[in-house]
């Protein structure tokens, strides 16, 4: 197949690898599988402590290595990526994934048909049980308990999620967006550090009038939380502190209230309640430094700041 910029234009793929160089080199092994030929790949280290990175850079020399001095989170990890990338579109994978030989097309072909659509993800399925679904969709946060949930969350998949639809979210593991629209609504936000970060980006990108889509006819397969691990005490903190960012910068007037009040008078005390009385104090104390957070940062900037593509 004769690929060219104009049918086939350049995708950056950026992933972060942090402590799991043999997870990375899994996605790179995939990756050298797929049929779009016309990409770009970046690793970025998010200032690994364990694994030898250069070892990924040896074995895969095609790739563009990028050693961070500090560990700089999910966003901040992406973004140091975004900046060196070339691509007309940026395809974020986390390095926990692996791809179908022929996931990109879909991804690419939905973008390029619609300047309205703002960022794409695939249909996400979970590696270890490749028949149960991760991701087909994801409903609107409500704006009061500031959860929200997947479309065909651990449905076995039977074809039901088959068609390409505007979704109210899309998953940060797996997510194609264009540079341009990147230079139009800035960088993922920083102050996250993990989780929700794609969350808040995708609201921007509705803000600034762009759609955003599940393309069925993509696959890729998630291991899920290879990082921080699927119930650590480092993702409950996280979880918990970003949650109320998002509520801090996406939330105003009385719903902001509401939500607020909500929040420090059922939710606090309900989830404070449940760590204690089930024995997790490590869970319940790292609940508390998240809620303590935002007491320590309540005029905070950082809350508010946004990143531009061309910041140095």
């Amino acid at each position: 197949m004769n690929y060219n910029n104009q049918k086939y234009p350049l995708v950056s793929i950026i992933s972060i690898n942090f402590n799991n160089p043999g997870i990375t080199s899994d996605l790179l092994k995939s990756l050298r599988l797929i049929s779009y030929q016309n990409v770009e790949i970046i690793i970025v280290d998010n200032a690994s402590s364990q694994g030898n990175v250069d070892l990924l850079k040896e074995q895969y020399p095609e790739i563009l290595l990028l050693k961070s001095i500090k560990n700089l989170g999910f966003a901040g990890g992406n973004n140091l990526g975004i900046a060196q990338a070339k691509g007309k579109y940026i395809l974020l994978l986390n390095n926990d994934i692996e791809v179908k030989p022929d996931f990109l097309e879909p991804l690419v072909a939905k973008l390029e048909s619609d300047n309205s659509i703002g960022a794409v993800s695939p249909k996400i399925k979970f590696f270890h049980q490749p028949n149960i679904i991760q991701f087909a969709g994801q409903a609107p946060i409500n704006h009061y308990t500031m959860r929200s949930f997947g479309y065909g969350y651990k449905a076995v998949d039977k074809g039901q999620f088959d068609k390409d639809s505007i979704t109210h979210f899309l998953h940060g593991a797996a997510m194609m967006v264009p540079k341009s629209v990147i230079q139009k609504v800035g960088l993922m936000p920083e102050c996250y550090f993990l989780f929700y970060e794609e969350l808040d980006w995708c609201s921007s990108i509705k803000r600034a009038g762009f759609q955003l889509w599940y393309v069925h006819n993509s696959t890729v397969l998630h291991k899920e939380s290879m990082s921080v691990g699927k119930m650590s005490e480092t993702k409950t903190y996280y979880m918990n502190r970003s949650r109320f960012i998002y509520l801090r910068r996406n939330i105003s007037g009385i719903k902001f209230m509401v939500a607020l009040f909500y929040l420090i008078l059922v939710s606090v005390p309900k989830n404070s309640f449940s760590l204690l009385i089930s024995g997790k104090f490590g869970h319940f104390k790292a609940y508390m430094r998240a809620i303590n957070w935002h007491l320590m940062h309540l005029f905070s900037k950082e809350i508010h700041t946004n990143q531009s593509l061309n910041y140095s």
